[in-house]
């Protein structure tokens, strides 16, 4: 398993996105006033943001694990008694994603997202932005 993306709630995008890549996170998808998504400059990491009204008091953030054999690797969990909230699903965001909670109420996503993770038929060219 590795830990691919991490996502966190913003309330204005267009402030956020500018602090972010001040950190040196490289902006791949932008999708205003709603998403934005970096990739990190080290290793394959993402992390992403996304519009919210109001901030979570409660939980809110959600952490990617990308596990290449995706449903082998729900059902060995499954086996040692883990319970999923959603089985290996096919997304319209192209990954296919299976999720459940830790002992803390976290939202845990196990995902394969393939070529589509880091290069998705949506990501800018950052030559013409």
């Amino acid at each position: 398993m590795n830990l691919n993306q991490i996502t966190v709630p913003s309330i204005d995008l267009t402030k956020s996105i500018p602090f972010y890549e001040k950190l040196g996170l490289k902006l791949i998808v932008k999708a205003l006033p709603h998403y934005a998504r970096f990739e990190c400059p080290d290793g394959n990491a993402t992390f992403s943001i996304h519009q919210v009204d109001d901030l979570p008091k409660g939980a809110g953030i959600y952490v990617y694990f990308e596990c290449e054999d995706l449903d082998e690797y729900v059902f060995e969990l499954k086996e040692k008694g883990i319970k999923f909230d959603q089985e290996p699903t096919d997304e319209k965001w192209l990954w296919r994603e299976a999720r459940l909670k830790d002992v803390d109420n976290n939202q845990l996503i196990l995902f394969y997202g393939g070529e589509n993770r880091l290069n998705p038929p949506w990501r800018i060219d950052n030559e013409t932005v």
